[in-house]
Order: structure tokens, then C-alpha cells, then sequence
């Protein structure tokens, strides 16, 4: 690094470069020592304004005049679009043209500059980190499912070699069995020829016999078996089995084996980072004077707890046993789904993806096809409320195993990518101990917490800083406000239901009170809106679901 520009030595003059510098010439934009200013001030007929170092201004470092080298360009002509000095404004060659101060120019300019700069810093670099880190969870996650993909055709493999081995087992039997047969019948057939063979010899020894006794009797007794003999017993043919090895068709053992579908690459439109100023707004709508009730569904449970929709007629919930329930508006059971510990569920939420996440004992379990897989696990730390993020991340509020400290974690599937627990004063943002901490992302991305033992709604924005704390209305004399369900809408109003004072209060984004909703409700407990911002509220005590609509567009 030049000694000049390394913070670690002392500023030295820009026309010697070995004396520390002690003047400032505002007029040519250079740092002098005390010896050097002299020098400075006479080499030259041009006029100079040099102070002390510490008392410079802020000086723009105007660029030379191309006609007049001599002379810095400190206007700027707006008909042909190039910085002038004031010898060529003298010169005549641009009168009549509009012409500016470079610092008027320069201001604009170096607003438009800081908001490039504030763009970058706080939009664009940040969202091409998290790219970043988006494709390395990507990569690990690729190795997780390749290898699972390796063990099944490992695994479709082994169950093939074992079919293959039963079939050769069973062809080796019939053959040994097939050969016993053969054998036991030539055995057999040869016996019954060795037996006439004995018979045979005996009856020539009798003859011979016979003849040499010359014994009429026993010549005149004798009978003949010839006759008996000169039919040969049976020749045993057998036809020898054969095995006739068909050709391997490779095409219909890889159909066996099962296939690969092809993998599709697909290269998508990156989106774009869009300005604060530039967001789109929302399709307005009005808070309705008298909101109204519009469905009520039996859940059939003695306590409910929580709700998440699915879509506009279907929402998932869990109370008081293991089960989670899918119901439509009608109050029909369409699917259920027992926690995979057996224990009763703390809170549900619904992903992007139309799945179904649950927090249990120490993990957060996702239910896919009605399969479920635990996708964090936790040691030190007890998981409570859950909802899903607009960046399909998972939010998780969660307390220590002792109770002493309470916190939100955001997830990227398994992976945790932010930690909120204190403020800017190191001071904890939520309230300790074993209490509801309910859960939502705002539609401009800050995460609201309606934190029931400390009577507050804390809202952070996205990087998990505190914006403010909603304590309940002014009006709210007759019992202590007692947040517990939360959620957000399109308009990105906060509801929270006040389980104690029976009503929701409805917040503007900034935690304005706009309004309350009772609808006869009873202990309400948990909420959640659909995509049309109907809102559904869980009645802990009823075990009912109220559908209730609040907005004037949804009339």
C-alpha cells in the first residue's frame, strides 16, 4: 500500500510526498506543508485561496477545462451537455444557453449517488447474498437426495438379487427332484431285472443238475420256463429334461428395475429488486362498520387452540389430543393426521406448498403426503408457535430449556438463517418463561410476536429490529389486554385476538389501533386469514372456527 493512502501513517504533502501536510489549497484541490505553500503560491499567476488543513471545506474537485487547461469547469451547459469553464462562457460560443452551477449539478447528482449507494447496500447486495446462501443449502440438500437416490436403486438392486436367487433356489430343486425320480426308477428296474437274473441262474443249475442224474422222475417232472423268460421285462425310456435360458431383455429388466424420470433444468427469470417507492400497492380495502359472520365450523375437539388455512373452504386445526384435522366450511372431517410423537401439537402452520408444518416436544415436523419428517431438531430450546414466511422460510418462536430466555429463529428448510432475541440495547425483545408467543409475517416482511405474559405485541422488521410494541386501546379498562392468536392481511393490518376482553384488535402496519371485531365471540384463541382475507379465528373454549369477514371488497 502507498504510504500515503495507509491510515496507519501520517497525511503527507501532495507536492513533496515527505513532509506531513499542514494547508489545503481550495482552488487546485492539494494539500501543502508549510514549506511547500510558499512555492505553491508563487510558481504561479493564478489565484489561490490556501487555509489551514482542518479548516478546508468540502471542495468539489472540478475536472480542467479541455480549451482551457489552466481553468477548472465549474458550469455546465445544459443545450450542449458538457461542463464550461468561464472563459468559455466569455467567450460567446454558448450565450443564449441554459447554463448551471456544477454544485446545483452536483447535488442532484450526488442525491441520486446516495440512493444507489442505499439500494445497493440495503436491497440488491443483501438479496444476491442470500442467492448465495440459497444455492449452498441447495448444494447440501442435492448431496442429501442424490445419495438417497444411490441407496434406492442400491436397495431396488438387492431386492431384484434376491427374487433372482428364490428363482434359482426353486429351478435347482425341481431339478434335484427330477433327478431322485429318474434315479429311484432306473434303480427299481434294475432290481426286478437282478432278481429274474438269480431266478434265471438257478433254474440252469437245476438242469444241469437234472442231466447229470440221469433221474427219470425228475427228468419226466420237469417243466419248461423258457417260454417265460423270452419276454424281456420293459426298457425304461426317459427323456431327459432340458433348460432353455431365454435371452436377457435389458429393456424389460430396467422396466423391473424401475426408471429414472429425466432431470430438468430450467433457467428462470431472476426477478428484480424492486425500490421501496416502486412496490406495487395492494387492491384497497375498507375495514367494514359491522364485520360479519359468514361460517362456523365444528371442530370437534373439547379445546382448540389453533387454525391455518389451506385454501378458502378448507382449514387445518389442532386442540387438546394428538390430532390434527382438516375441515371444510361444513364442518367435515377430510383428512387427519396424528402427531408422530403422540403428543398434542403446540401450533400449525400452512406452507407455500399447501403442506402442513407442526411444532411438537423439541422439532418442527413437516407433513407431506401425509408423511411426516422432522425437519428441526432442537436441544437446548423448546419450539412453540410457528407460521411460514413469504419467502417460504419458517419462523419459529421458541423458549430455553429452563424458561429464562425466549426467541425467533427463521429456517431455510433445516438450516437457520436468523436469530432474533435481543434489541439494539441488548435487552430481550420477548418475555421469558412458558407462555403463548403466536406468530406472523406482515406483508412488508416484519415479524410480529403477540407475546400473551408480557400483554404485548412486538413487531421487529425483517432484520429483526424493533419497530414498536402495541400494550392494547386506551379504552381497554375492564380487563388487562391479553394477546394471544395473530395474523396479517394483504393490507397489512395485524389482528390479535384478546382472548380475555372476547374481541380482535385490528392494527395498521405502523400498530395504530383501527379497530375491534367481537362478533360474539368466545375465548378466541388462534388465527389466520385466506387468500380473500377472510378471517378465521379459533374459539379455545367452543371448539368452534368462525369465518368472519371484515373488509369491504369480500361483500
Amino acid at each position: 500500500m502507498h504510504p500515503r493512502r495507509s491510515i496507519q501513517q501520517v497525511l503527507l504533502c501532495d507536492l513533496c510526498e515527505t513532509v506531513p501536510l499542514q494547508s489545503h489549497c481550495e482552488v487546485c484541490n492539494i494539500n501543502l506543508c508549510k514549506a511547500c505553500v510558499g512555492e505553491h503560491l508563487s510558481g504561479s499567476f493564478e489565484r489561490h485561496n490556501v487555509m489551514p488543513y482542518l479548516q478546508r471545506k468540502s471542495t468539489p474537485n472540478y475536472p480542467k477545462c479541455p480549451e482551457h487547461a489552466e481553468k477548472p469547469c465549474e458550469l455546465h451547459c445544459e443545450n450542449c451537455d458538457i461542463h464550461v469553464c468561464i472563459k468559455c462562457v466569455s467567450s460567446g460560443k454558448h450565450e443564449g444557453h441554459k447554463l448551471s452551477e456544477f454544485p446545483e449539478k452536483l447535488s442532484v447528482k450526488t442525491q441520486s449517488l446516495q440512493k444507489d449507494l442505499e439500494e445497493l447496500e440495503t436491497r440488491i447486495y443483501p438479496r444476491y447474498e442470500e442467492m448465495t446462501y440459497d444455492v449452498q443449502t441447495e448444494r447440501a440438500d442435492i448431496e442429501t437426495y442424490y445419495g438417497k437416490l444411490k441407496t434406492a436403486a442400491e436397495e431396488e438392486g438387492e431386492l431384484l438379487e434376491r427374487e433372482i436367487n428364490a428363482i434359482v433356489k426353486q429351478r435347482k430343486s425341481e431339478i434335484q427332484e427330477m433327478k431322485n425320480k429318474h434315479l429311484f426308477t432306473l434303480y427299481k428296474n434294475a432290481d426286478e431285472i437282478t432278481q429274474i437274473i438269480t431266478e434265471l441262474r438257478q433254474i440252469i443249475s437245476d438242469l444241469k443238475s437234472i442231466l447229470k442224474s440221469n433221474d427219470v422222475s425228475l427228468i419226466s417232472n420237469y417243466k419248461s420256463r423258457n417260454s417265460e423268460f423270452r419276454t424281456l421285462p420293459p426298457e425304461i425310456r426317459v427323456t431327459l429334461p432340458s433348460s432353455t435360458p431365454q435371452k436377457i431383455n435389458t429393456d424389460q429388466l430396467r422396466e423391473m428395475f424401475g426408471c429414472l424420470s429425466p432431470l430438468s433444468i430450467n433457467t428462470e427469470h431472476g426477478g428484480t429488486v424492486k425500490l421501496a417507492e416502486a412496490v406495487s400497492s395492494p387492491l384497497v380495502k375498507p375495514l367494514l362498520d359491522e364485520p360479519r359472520l359468514a361460517a362456523i365450523i365444528d371442530t370437534g375437539y373439547s379445546g382448540l387452540y389453533s387454525v391455518s388455512c389451506l385454501s378458502e373452504d378448507q382449514v387445518w386445526t389442532c386442540g387438546n389430543n394428538n390430532t390434527m384435522k382438516l375441515l371444510n366450511l361444513q364442518s367435515k372431517l377430510l383428512t387427519s393426521i396424528q402427531t408422530k410423537s403422540g403428543d398434542t401439537p403446540r401450533d400449525i402452520a400452512v406452507t407455500r406448498d399447501g403442506d402442513l408444518v407442526y411444532t411438537d416436544y423439541d422439532s418442527v415436523r413437516l407433513v407431506k403426503n401425509k408423511k411426516i419428517r422432522t425437519v428441526i431438531t432442537l436441544q437446548d430450546w423448546v419450539p412453540h408457535y410457528v407460521c411460514s414466511s413469504a419467502s417460504d422460510d419458517i419462523l419459529v418462536t421458541m423458549v430455553s430449556v429452563y424458561l429464562k430466555q425466549s426467541k425467533v429463529v427463521r429456517y431455510s428448510g433445516s438450516k437457520e438463517k436468523q436469530n432474533i432475541q435481543f434489541d439494539d440495547q441488548g435487552r430481550p425483545l420477548y418475555s421469558s418463561g412458558y407462555s403463548y408467543k403466536f406468530i406472523s409475517e406482515n406483508r412488508n416482511l416484519d415479524i410480529c410476536v403477540a407475546d400473551w405474559s408480557a400483554r404485548t405485541v412486538v413487531v421487529v422488521n425483517q432484520s429483526g429490529k424493533l419497530r414498536f410494541r402495541y400494550t392494547g386501546h386506551p379504552s381497554n379498562t375492564e380487563q388487562s389486554f391479553t394477546p394471544v392468536g395473530i395474523t396479517t392481511d394483504s393490507q397489512s393490518h395485524i389482528l390479535t385476538a384478546d382472548s380475555e376482553n372476547q374481541r380482535i384488535h385490528i392494527l395498521d402496519q405502523d400498530g395504530q389501533f383501527l379497530r375491534y371485531i367481537h362478533c360474539d365471540l368466545r375465548r378466541p384463541f388462534g388465527l389466520c386469514v385466506d387468500i380473500r382475507d377472510s378471517l378465521f379465528v379459533a374459539e379455545c373454549d367452543t371448539a368452534k372456527v368462525r369465518k368472519i369477514l371484515y373488509l369491504s371488497a369480500q361483500c
